[in-house]
């Protein structure tokens, strides 16, 4: 598959500002709750990215959500929380979708 370099830039800048609009709005929830907290950006494999975080900031309690996405699809694309529930370097808290997300 050919992409010219504009196409592929265009598609990772857009990529960087949903991220930075995400990463915002969870910041502002969390100091609105007097949560402290961070942002961090990392380029790569998701569930690799987080447990390299872990380690290197030394975090206490890692919270992720899961899709509920079931046995089959998890088995084809993989779960990023299962991932991080036997890699990550510290205790993990999955927090699951509602009910009517799932069906």
């Amino acid at each position: 598959v050919y992409a010219p370099s504009l196409m592929i830039e265009s598609v990772k800048k857009t990529q960087q500002e949903t991220s930075a609009a995400l990463l915002s709005r969870a910041l502002h929830m969390c100091r609105a709750k007097q949560i402290r907290s961070e942002t961090l950006v990392f380029e790569g494999d998701a569930k690799e990215m987080i447990c390299q975080a872990v380690e290197q900031m030394h975090v206490d309690l890692l919270v992720v959500g899961s899709r509920g996405l079931g046995k089959i699809r998890r088995a084809f694309i993989g779960s990023v929380s299962d991932y991080c529930a036997h890699h990550a370097n510290c205790p993990i808290l999955i927090v699951k979708p509602p009910k009517e997300m799932t069906s």
